[in-house]
């Protein structure tokens, strides 16, 4: 009876992290549309990887790393086989929401939900994750969202100037000094404020759709099932395939959790980037994805904030072990 009230207070903190860095983000997007852009080359440079190396130290290098970055790889698969089925196909028939179904905000979402309800030698499982969704993000998701898309030398410089392969790097240097656990110590904290301001990004992404944007009386098709898929059958799925794997139940939070987590503002940013140098009537019909894939972003992050509390419920309270 124990870990369910734990996991009640672990919820609350949850939403008292994640709701205020999140509004407070969306009023300074709406506010100062220019603060994202200013904020996010520090951010990304030094701020993450900083954030990182003192998560990945505190949780230590343990090889169901590389099972997690696994089940990364098999959630994006799974999510691509079932896109397939003739049926989801119909109902999903634009590849930017295709690829809005398997890529989650893992990077700016995923380690604050981490944080907030996972023990600390759990995060390198997130880390994990992270990284191996940001490779097929940015090698699969132009391929998707643009049928034009082979700059592989375009894709490979994006990912290695990923906050989270930065701060993997960085911490394997790290780790091999002998002021490893000290440093671990100080920068925990600071790690934590990081985290925080990079979701507070998130909301301010999300101020600059709404600013930009006005929301049309029509939803967008496939909306509905984009949602349903990202939000439920995926991490459905992840839980399903770590129980048939016998994962422990550690690792099996963590995937899923990360599973569950709301579209990545990144699925928005290569739909507009795909609209550049289109002819005009391709440029509209890609303008047309971008609106859906904002809409996409915004309902799921906004249902997110029950959605995720309520796998975690799932996850510590009926299979809690």
């Amino acid at each position: 009876m124990g870990r369910p009230a734990d996991g009640r207070g672990l919820v609350l903190r949850f939403l008292l992290e994640l709701v205020p860095a999140l509004g407070i983000g969306l009023l300074l997007g709406l506010r100062f549309p220019g603060l994202p852009g200013r904020l996010a080359p520090p951010l990304i440079s030094w701020g993450i990887p900083i954030g990182l190396v003192a998560l990945l130290l505190r949780s230590g290098f343990q090889a169901n790393l590389l099972t997690a970055a696994l089940m990364a790889a098999a959630s994006s698969g799974l999510g691509l086989l079932l896109l397939r089925l003739p049926a989801l196909r119909r109902r999903i028939p634009d590849g930017s929401l295709q690829l809005g179904c398997i890529v989650g905000n893992t990077a700016y979402w995923g380690l604050p939900i981490g944080l907030a309800l996972l023990p600390a030698e759990a995060i390198g499982f997130t880390i994990s994750f992270d990284l191996m969704a940001t490779l097929i993000t940015w090698s699969l998701g132009p391929l998707l969202v643009d049928r034009r898309a082979g700059r592989l030398r375009q894709q490979l410089r994006v990912l290695a100037t990923s906050p989270a392969i930065r701060g993997l790097l960085l911490a394997l240097l790290v780790h091999q000094t002998p002021w490893s656990a000290t440093l671990a110590q100080w920068l925990w904290w600071p790690a934590r404020l990081v985290i925080l301001v990079a979701l507070g990004m998130v909301g301010m992404r999300l101020g600059l759709v709404l600013r930009r944007r006005h929301p049309s009386p029509d939803r967008p098709p496939g909306l509905g099932v984009a949602l349903v898929g990202k939000l439920l059958a995926l991490p459905l799925a992840m839980l399903l395939l770590a129980s048939l794997l016998g994962l422990p139940s550690l690792l099996r939070d963590a995937v899923v959790l990360q599973a569950a987590a709301p579209t990545g503002v990144s699925v928005l940013l290569l739909t507009e980037a795909a609209a550049v140098g289109q002819p005009e009537g391709a440029s509209a019909k890609q303008q047309e994805a971008a609106e859906a894939v904002a809409a996409l972003v915004l309902w799921s992050t906004a249902l997110a904030l029950a959605s995720v509390p309520l796998w975690w419920w799932l996850l510590s309270g009926p299979l809690g072990s």
